[in-house]
């Protein structure tokens, strides 16, 4: 079994944590998490033990992890403050569909039932969630989050950071600013401007 420890406390570790208990090759053996309220709680029965600091990887002789913290920027401070300090686990669900070739960063994970497409790219520590799918030569860069039931056509650029609301979709060949964000249930039928939100049928920009 492969020791790992969770980066985060809330709903998205318990995904995770489920994700790796699944695989059956992980043994979860403990949550790092900021917030002191959570000290000493427990997430699917894995105890909250210290906080995402050098000392904490020190203390508990932490090498590999994986940050289960849904919000984007929050979860690209974190990597960038242990940068160096652990490796970052990959965990791919096995009713997951990756098709051969496709390429996985460090630290992503790959909810049940999504599917990668043929010639896709997926970057590092991405949330690539449940029963989405990235259709053939996908590109999605570090730090996205593809919300559930998210639907990504051929041939889309996804820039750093972006957030993909639940249920929204994206049409061929459409590229996606960094750090942009498409509301829930929006069908983006032009490219989106990084920095932006863009929400509805079709989808408009608007500056956040």
């Amino acid at each position: 079994m492969q020791p790992v420890w969770i980066i985060g406390a809330g709903g998205h570790a318990k995904v995770v944590i489920d994700t790796l208990r699944t695989l059956g090759t992980f043994d979860v053996l403990g949550v790092l998490d900021d917030d002191p309220l959570r000290l000493g709680t427990e997430v699917l029965r894995v105890p909250v033990r210290g906080e995402t600091s050098h000392e904490s990887i020190d203390r508990f002789g932490i090498e590999e992890a994986i940050i289960a913290i849904g919000c984007n920027r929050a979860r690209a401070v974190v990597a960038g403050r242990l940068a160096g300090r652990v490796s970052w686990a990959t965990a791919i669900h096995p009713t997951a569909h990756l098709a051969p070739g496709v390429r996985i960063g460090e630290g992503t994970v790959v909810f049940a039932g999504a599917i990668v497409q043929p010639g896709s790219v997926i970057g590092r520590h991405v949330i690539i969630n449940t029963a989405c799918s990235v259709d053939h030569d996908g590109s999605i860069e570090d730090f996205v989050h593809i919300a559930p039931g998210v639907r990504l056509a051929g041939n889309v650029q996804v820039g750093v950071g972006v957030l993909l609301g639940i249920g929204c979709c994206v049409i061929p060949e459409r590229t996606i600013g960094a750090w942009a964000t498409i509301g829930a249930g929006s069908v983006v039928v032009s490219d989106v401007p990084p920095g932006v939100t863009a929400k509805g049928i079709p989808a408009k920009s608007s500056k956040t």
